[in-house]
């Protein structure tokens, strides 16, 4: 046989490309492949794959503004509502290096916002350290996003248990590679991400083994209800499965409803830039304050009641529901007086029993298929048939009987 191998090089180009070569013998090798062999998403441990369950990262970016008490306050006072309600939170910061991370010719350059804003918001390593070491202290999960390299070499000091690789960079394969280097779980932010970047991406860390989570993610600040785009959180689900899916939302109209609906839809981590009214400095209509960070938790909760928690098997039915249902059910009633030894049949069963409700203990119902079955005592027009009329099953098995005899009236 013929064939065409396809294979892939773990090399990128310089535009960051993944690098694959085609080969075709020129005789019969007798192996079959079933190509493409790269289209399989591999099924993978996803060591410390739980981390991201029910994860609610609070971004804080850079609205610290460059100082470090502004920037431990929104740490206490937002891990004073993650506390409160008793959810697992990563409080995350954001790592430039920003001597290198800008040109030379641009640096003090006031026209281009994000120079200014990252010059203007510049934290030393020492008031970095100081902010993740109040993380741990309330309680929360420190966290970071790495825009280079140098920066990931600080996440890995600081010890980060989660790294974040922003949309921005889906396509920096120089910052992934060295982000996969610490082995670390990871989430990333899809944006406007293509199809074959995600799949190069889910690829590459599936055959690292290093947990992943793909948050679904509208590069829109703020960003109106209409430009979600929730159902994307489906196709991410079902492209790839064996991850978790997230939301990263930027709206600012409620803090509720993409919750109740993202959970439903599977997600399972969640991601907001947090902030607070505090010096008179504006806050962006995209970012959450504590008091509604408190809205979004209990959203979570609710949508979890609201769930149940159970979706690869069948839910246990409770008590309580059993014996609504019961109280529905028709019982089977005699429509003349019949005598012992009467068989009762299928065929004959309409003409000789009625089914109507009440139902009362021990009375056979509608759910009980009798064909055979015969009767050991009397039974008189408009009385109930009951387990103690019959033979068979349903009073020797001790199990139905106990069930018969105690639902209904």
């Amino acid at each position: 046989m013929i064939c065409n191998l396809w294979a892939r090089v773990d090399g990128l180009t310089s535009t960051g490309q993944v690098l694959y070569f085609r080969f075709e013998p020129t005789h019969d090798i007798g192996i079959t492949f079933e190509l493409p062999m790269w289209r399989k998403m591999k099924k993978i441990s996803q060591r410390d794959k739980d981390l991201f369950d029910n994860l609610f990262v609070l971004e804080l970016a850079n609205n610290h503004w460059g100082k470090l008490n502004r920037g431990l306050k929104i740490i206490r006072d937002h891990g004073t509502v993650v506390r409160y309600n008793n959810v697992k939170a990563a409080i995350k910061l954001q790592f430039r290096d920003v001597d290198e991370f800008i040109h030379p010719d641009f640096k003090g350059n006031n026209e281009l916002r994000y120079i200014k804003k990252t010059e203007d918001t510049q934290l030393s390593r020492m008031e970095f350290s100081r902010m993740v070491e109040e993380i741990k202290n309330i309680g929360c999960i420190p966290m970071s996003t790495p825009f280079d390299e140098a920066s990931v070499d600080l996440c890995v000091e600081f010890d980060m248990p989660i790294i974040k690789i922003a949309s921005s960079d889906m396509n920096d394969w120089v910052l992934i590679e060295k982000i996969a280097s610490t082995r670390r779980p990871t989430i990333v932010s899809t944006g406007g991400a293509s199809e074959k970047d995600l799949d190069d991406l889910v690829r590459f860390f599936e055959k690292r083994d290093i947990p992943l989570a793909i948050n679904h993610c509208v590069s829109l600040y703020p960003s109106e209800d209409s430009e979600l785009c929730l159902d994307q959180i489906d196709y991410l689900h079902n492209r790839y499965p064996n991850h978790v899916i997230g939301l990263s939302t930027h709206e600012y109209n409620d803090w509720h409803s993409s919750m109740l609906i993202s959970y439903a839809k599977g997600a399972r981590t969640w991601e907001r830039h947090i902030d607070i009214n505090y010096e008179d400095v504006p806050v962006s209509s995209y970012c959450s304050l504590p008091e509604q960070c408190d809205v979004w938790f209990k959203a979570f909760k609710k949508a979890k009641e609201m769930c149940g928690g159970v979706s690869e098997s069948r839910r246990v039915i409770s008590r309580k529901e059993t014996e609504y249902l019961d109280a529905l059910v028709r019982g089977a009633y005699a429509c003349r007086d019949l005598e012992p030894g009467y068989v009762i049949s299928k065929e004959d069963f309409e003409k000789d029993f009625y089914l109507a409700i009440p139902l009362h203990k021990g009375q056979l119902s509608c759910r009980e298929v009798m064909n055979g079955e015969k009767l050991l005592k009397a039974i008189k027009a408009d009385e109930r048939l009951t387990i103690d009329h019959i033979d068979g099953p349903y009073s020797e098995t001790p199990s139905l009987k106990s069930l018969i005899l105690n639902r209904g009236l």
